[in-house]
């Protein structure tokens, strides 16, 4: 919904609308996978896809770039939003038989 789709006040409403569901529908989900074990490859994997969101960010976000510019910005809670782990390989291709590829 974008303001050619209803009023203010209509688009506030949806929004709560939104928030009140979230965590209801949320909550099965977490209980379901909160007790999951990972492989080492899926790990290895995650850590990949952190650095990839990582160097968008920092390379590409305007809005990030934006505010590590601005003068006395807490860069500390612009960082904050990046993974606390990440990986980069080099030109890394995931194995063609593998989920990620």
């Amino acid at each position: 919904m974008d303001s050619s789709e209803g009023t203010q006040g209509e688009m506030f409403d949806f929004v709560k609308t939104v928030g009140s569901h979230f965590v209801p529908a949320y909550l099965p989900i977490l209980k379901k996978r909160m007790g999951a074990t990972y492989t080492q490859d899926e790990v290895d994997w995650k850590r990949l896809r952190g650095g990839r969101y990582t160097e968008f960010n920092l390379v590409h976000d305007r809005g990030t770039k934006f505010g590590l510019a601005t003068p006395g910005a807490r860069i500390e809670s612009i960082l904050m939003s990046l993974p606390l782990h990440a990986d980069w390989k080099y030109c890394h291709e995931p194995e063609k038989d593998s989920r990620e590829g």
